[in-house]
């Protein structure tokens, strides 16, 4: 399989962490369909799919609108974090990903740009060893407005002191996508390398 590769212009990663960086997306859906289950949430894997990059409390909120459910965001999320949290200890790092980490520790800058909270990324990070290579976290917990909103990676770009035109970001989600593009950043979809 070819390598990710890195703009002649690059002066900075910025890293998506969920399905990026971190294979965390069937611990994520498997607490999600428990949850789900207890707390009577209908929702389809496809939908959550489309939601990649948006905080679960959003997700939350949009499937309430959608159909018509009452379901309390942080009763939710507390049952599925205490689901994810126990099988945490199974994450997998993409290496076709973290190969890049490792490859320009100490030659970029780079920070991690996610839609999930802060103690979650800060504990995947150290599970895979990351947080060795990579010091700036940018989370849900320090935004006010989520991707496909620009903040997560503008500021990601401020905290490494670089020009959101010389950042290249790694993103796995639609949303994430979009919201590197609204920075004027420059963006690959990780998920042809996997």
């Amino acid at each position: 399989m070819k390598s990710i590769e890195i703009y002649p212009n690059t002066k900075a990663l910025i890293f998506d962490l969920d399905g990026t960086l971190a294979d965390t997306m069937p611990i994520h859906h498997e607490s999600w369909k428990k949850t789900s289950e207890i707390m009577g949430v209908e929702y389809s894997y496809e939908f959550l799919c489309s939601c990649a990059g948006m905080p679960s409390s959003e997700i939350i909120e949009l499937l309430n609108q959608q159909n018509n459910h009452v379901i309390n965001p942080q009763e939710f999320l507390k049952l599925k974090e205490e689901f994810f949290t126990r099988e945490m200890q199974n994450i997998k790092e993409i290496s076709s990903v973290t190969d890049l980490v490792y490859k320009y520790h100490k030659k970029l800058p780079m920070a991690v740009g996610t839609g999930g909270k802060r103690n979650i990324a800060e504990e995947t990070l150290k599970i895979l060893g990351l947080d060795k290579y990579i010091s700036i976290l940018v989370s849900a917990d320090d935004v006010t407005q989520y991707k496909p909103e620009p903040e997560t990676f503008l500021k990601c770009a401020d905290l490494m002191g670089v020009d959101p035109a010389h950042c290249q970001v790694f993103e796995d989600g639609i949303l994430g996508i979009q919201a590197a593009q609204k920075a004027g950043m420059m963006v690959t979809d990780v998920t042809p390398y996997y």
